[in-house]
């Protein structure tokens, strides 16, 4: 079961079937509702039962709270407070953004139950209070809608039953210490106006003030000190309160009528400057690495499960660009650049040299085609998968920036390394850093999982995997497949003509043609698809996307990635850590026939290896439009 609901009641007959209705309307159902009841002399308890509740023994809020979370089953609890109402998909939005942000506790925003405009402003300014403390003071304005993840609550012994008012901001303050704490932002939840009626604004603003203030300071407030109970039972407000409401209320329209005029008048101006048009389908600019195909490969499948959702428009480099473009519409190429290789080692004077050379004339290409394209069409948001001129146009354009790649795990996540790649890491840190620049995210992709680094607004996922590859069903044949993308790993394929007794299939170097025991195929997709499906390993350098499909199909890998490519060599290490195959700086036969010999050991490690889908991060990716395109 993913969700408790519990709700501590005392008297409740007349609020409490609003919440069971509004509950009962939602789509969606994988969860029980525990009412702990305080001894209600009315018919609470009657009401709760004919809704198909679990009634428990409750007390003061904190008590009832407690006693129904001891007995629930769900993964996640949320606590109401009987007088709430539920707003449509309030529970699907509750557990979506709180499974997305990857949240330990977080409470929901509160929408009045009532016409006031005063009750609306009131409320409107309680959620932007609790945003605008969040991440300095995590404070909960009544226990309006509270989500935890039930091993947290068990974890700090739940709500402090020794408090008598204030016990929900202690609650949240002691888990949001330790866990990540948020206000959500896409669900929010119907909230009684009835303690406004009864005892006017003024006297809450005063209390809830005090309380507030005494919070900051690390003082708790007690009950007596704010004349609150828990049976606030249902008074009748004097005829001077109502009058005294109504010319409070003028003052409020006043103002608000005011506060329209103002910002129809700045509306009406901004117009006159915004390039976005009505628009059925948000516009996203994907931007994408031109070197290698590891990249184009990726976000290939990204764009294809996106692109009947979102108005796509690619922009790429060299290969990646002609991979691209020969699969979607609206594909420009933009300047890029390339790591130049020697011998299979990175050469870097070379890549700087390269890299001058090319910089005018990728600029220039780079302002013809994405910055221009951004000013007239006003993308929602651009995606880069560690494309350089995106991080220039979002911030000229105050256009949200995501990115989504593997590159970053260098830079957001704590990671071993061979302890002699000290100085190549320090450098690849530095030069990742400079092609992407403070983004709303950092989606990454990985098939190793380190923990991300503190105060590091990153999410992890497992690779992203082509579609045809998932549907493969691997065997076992009698070749090995070899996979070289530098032209300059021609001299290190030669080396396993001397295994004679191995029979290997190398891909990379665009040609067809048999030498001896290898045999040379130009990349047909699908012909590429079934031998890997049917391969007992693989031998390729350190790319990523390469890696990943293979552990995918559970081959076992012999990694020799290029020279100086920290990332490839990263792969590698990971490769060999995780019990998947070897990682070596050159290209061996001995260790190669000493690698097939040892085949068994590793192919009952790659057996262990969970099948993923492309399901997770794609609704990460959507989300995350969803969520920073609403600030553009």
């Amino acid at each position: 079961m993913i969700l408790s609901i519990i709700i501590p009641t005392y008297n409740e007959e007349e609020y409490l079937p609003v919440l069971l209705d509004s509950i009962k309307k939602q789509n969606f159902s994988d969860y029980e509702i525990i009412v702990a009841d305080a001894n209600s002399t009315d018919k609470t308890r009657e009401v709760a039962e004919s809704y198909g509740c679990i009634v428990v023994d409750g007390g003061l809020p904190a008590v009832g709270r407690n006693n129904g979370a001891k007995i629930a089953k769900g993964e996640y609890l949320l606590f109401l407070d009987s007088d709430l109402e539920l707003t449509d998909e309030y529970l699907r939005n509750v557990i979506y953004e709180f499974k997305m942000e990857r949240l330990g506790i977080a409470i929901t925003q509160m929408l009045p139950m009532s016409n006031k405009v005063e009750d609306k402003l009131f409320h409107d300014f309680a959620n932007y209070f609790m945003i605008g403390v969040e991440n300095i003071k995590p404070h909960g304005a009544g226990c309006y809608g509270i989500i935890v993840k039930k091993e947290l609550h068990d974890k700090y012994n739940g709500f402090d039953e020794n408090l008598n008012f204030g016990e929900d901001t202690d609650y949240i303050e002691r888990i949001a210490k330790e866990n990540r704490f948020k206000v959500l932002r896409n669900a929010k939840i119907g909230v009684s106006t009835r303690r406004l009626e009864e005892e006017g604004i003024t006297t809450l603003i005063m209390q809830y003030g005090k309380s507030t203030v005494n919070d900051f300071l690390g003082k708790r407030t007690d009950a007596e000190e704010l004349n609150y109970n828990f049976d606030h039972g249902h008074e009748k407000i004097s005829t001077a309160r109502l009058e005294s409401l109504e010319k409070h209320t003028k003052r409020i329209n006043d103002i608000k009528e005011s506060y329209d005029g103002s910002i129809q008048k700045i509306n009406s101006t901004r117009s006159h400057f915004r390039v976005r048009k009505n628009r059925s389908k948000k516009i996203v600019f994907y931007c994408v690495c031109g070197e290698g195909m590891g990249h184009a490969i990726r976000s290939g499948v990204i764009i294809d499960r996106i692109k009947e959702k979102y108005d796509v428009y690619v922009f790429s480099s060299d290969r990646a660009y002609e991979y691209l473009n020969s699969k979607f519409d609206n594909v420009y190429e933009i300047g890029g650049f390339n790591t130049v290789y020697i011998n299979n080692k990175v050469n870097n004077l070379k890549t700087l040299s390269d890299a001058l050379k090319r910089n005018p004339t990728n600029m220039r290409i780079g302002y013809e085609t994405l910055y221009k394209k951004a000013r007239k069409l006003r993308p929602d948001v651009i995606v880069t998968d560690f494309e350089i001129y995106a991080t220039m146009v979002s911030k000229l354009l105050y256009i949200p920036l995501i990115s989504l790649d593997n590159i970053h795990m260098i830079t957001q996540t704590k990671f071993h390394y061979p302890a002699n790649k000290r100085l190549e890491m320090i450098k690849a840190k530095g030069v990742v850093k400079t092609y992407v620049v403070n983004p709303k995210i950092h989606i990454l992709t990985s098939f190793f999982y380190p923990k991300i680094r503190g105060r590091k607004n990153a999410v992890l996922y497992p690779p992203v995997i082509r579609e045809d590859i998932l549907k493969l069903e691997p065997t076992k044949g009698d070749h090995v497949i070899v996979y070289q993308t530098s032209r300059e790993s021609v001299k290190l394929v030669k080396r396993l003509k001397r295994l004679k007794n191995e029979k290997f299939i190398v891909y990379g170097f665009n040609k067809n043609q048999v030498d001896g025991n290898l045999t040379y195929k130009e990349f047909n997709e699908d012909e590429f698809y079934d031998d890997l499906a049917s391969s007992k390993a693989v031998i390729c350098n350190g790319g990523f996307t390469f890696i990943s499909e293979a552990i995918s199909l559970k081959k076992p890998i012999y990694s020799v990635p290029a020279l100086g490519n920290f990332e490839q060599t990263l792969n590698g290490y990971y490769v060999q850590r995780l019990g998947y195959g070897e990682y070596h700086e050159h290209m061996d036969a001995s260790k190669i026939k000493r690698f097939l010999k040892n085949l068994p050991k590793y192919q009952k490690k790659m057996d262990t290896v969970k099948k993923t889908n492309n399901d997770g991060i794609i609704n990460e990716l959507i989300y995350r439009i969803e969520k920073y395109s609403k600030i553009n």
